[in-house]
């Protein structure tokens, strides 16, 4: 015996096919039931070819049913900061050419082409800064980075050029194992070999092969397009006003026509610029709210769990990603400390040995190498900075003027003498340095 009451959600579903957008009668509350439907609106054969032409551009399907390409994962708010996070502060660290002498000293060599191009300008319309940054972002979104080594005559480095990572394609010689890039370009392609190409690898451990790497959010696509589903998910709820829908009751019932009819009553009048506007009901109906349940109730929890992983994935401190419900006093200077040793120190390490093998001449590196200067990060607060220049002036480590170099102060007459000023008198003469006379 059918019921005296019936939902037009029955109709609903006998024109599901033809009129997808009608179901919306009911909002459903699971955040996946948008990107997981029962039926599928296109053939099988029909989807396999949209998966395909998704990672033919970069892009995976995750286990939610969305498309998570580097241009979708930038649009998710903690995934575009995590990679800023690491893009920026490789930009913003100094990249030092060094020479090495004999007695095992070091000089800073900034007439080197490597220290030039890295620090300067990298090319006419492009500062080195600015290529590191964006070479790092491509390595970590895209998994390669690439820029052509512009030489001239005699074989020195005089321009570097970024090449976008789809336009290039790696090719390994199966006797040698040495690599070779090929360059798309319209319709024309060039050949390029690994010594004129900069090229900077995001790690692979799930990747089988050395030569190419592997984007670390495409290898976490799961976790990324669970919040793309999420952020979606808040989207549409608070575009209704930040409630679910609910149900329409007919004690009889209603033909198709009447039903379609209704349904386009009831939303013209309560959603988009009308919400909260008043329904009239025909036909003896009535509204029954839907309300949230457990699953809806635990929303944030799901979004911060989320957010977790994108850290994990980056191998941020969750603070990088603008989370600060664990932040504390007492572990934001472990944070930066964390940040440096387990987030940057792999990518510095890359960009190091990237540039000794393809910017500095081979019969150079014993003498000549590059290291950045990662003390910008480590500066604490004033006191603690005050504290720890004392021990270095009291050990005799550093002297008054390269503690002034540090605080980007002028240097002083007499400032380049290691003695400990807690013990020195004022009455004893200084001994004087003997290359002070020469600046």
């Amino acid at each position: 015996m059918p019921s005296a009451r019936r939902a037009t959600v029955a109709p609903e579903r006998q024109h599901r096919r033809s009129d997808p957008p009608k179901i919306a009668l009911v909002l459903c509350m699971w955040p996946f039931s948008r990107f997981t439907p029962t039926e599928p609106t296109a053939p099988p054969e029909q989807r396999a070819l949209d998966l395909s032409l998704v990672e033919l551009f970069g892009g995976h399907t995750a286990a939610a049913d969305v498309s998570v390409s580097p241009v979708t994962a930038l649009r998710v708010p903690a995934v575009a900061a995590g990679v800023k996070a690491i893009a920026e502060a490789v930009s913003i660290l100094p990249l030092h050419a060094y020479r090495r002498a004999q007695d095992g000293s070091r000089d800073r060599d900034h007439d080197h082409p490597a220290f030039q191009l890295l620090n300067a300008d990298a090319n006419p319309w492009t500062r080195g800064p600015q290529l590191r940054e964006l070479l790092t972002a491509d390595a970590i979104c895209r998994g390669n980075a690439f820029a052509q080594i512009v030489r001239d005559g005699t074989g020195q480095p005089r321009e570097l050029h970024r090449l976008h990572p789809q336009a290039v394609s790696i090719a390994v010689d199966s006797l040698s194992g040495e690599p070779s890039y090929r360059v798309q370009s319209g319709t024309a392609t060039r050949v390029l070999t690994f010594r004129d190409v900069l090229h900077l690898r995001a790690p692979s451990p799930a990747s089988t092969d050395a030569v190419s790497g592997r984007s670390p959010l495409m290898e976490a696509k799961d976790a990324i397009g669970l919040l793309i589903v999420l952020q979606g998910y808040a989207s549409r709820l608070f575009a209704n006003g930040g409630r679910p829908s609910g149900l329409l009751h007919f004690p009889a019932k209603l033909s198709a026509e009447a039903a379609t009819r209704m349904k386009a009553s009831w939303q013209a009048a309560t959603s988009g610029q009308h919400n909260g506007g008043t329904a009239v009901l025909e036909e003896g109906g009535n509204f029954t709210p839907l309300s949230f349940n457990s699953v809806d109730s635990q929303f944030l929890e799901i979004w911060q769990l989320s957010l977790t992983e994108i850290a994990r994935v980056l191998r941020v401190p969750p603070v990088l990603l603008m989370d600060y419900s664990r932040q504390t006093w007492a572990n934001a200077e472990t944070g930066g400390q964390q940040f440096l040793t387990y987030t940057l120190a792999p990518w510095l390490a890359r960009w190091e040995a990237e540039i000794t093998l393809k910017l500095i001449a081979p019969e150079d590196r014993p003498s000549v190498f590059v290291e950045h200067l990662t003390d910008a990060l480590l500066r604490a607060d004033f006191a603690t900075r005050a504290t720890a220049y004392g021990q270095y002036r009291s050990m005799g480590a550093m002297t008054a003027n390269e503690v002034r170099q540090g605080l980007n102060l002028p240097p002083l007459p007499g400032g380049n003498v290691l003695q400990n000023p807690y013990t020195t008198s004022a009455t004893t003469p200084a001994k004087t340095d003997p290359q002070e006379g020469d600046e």
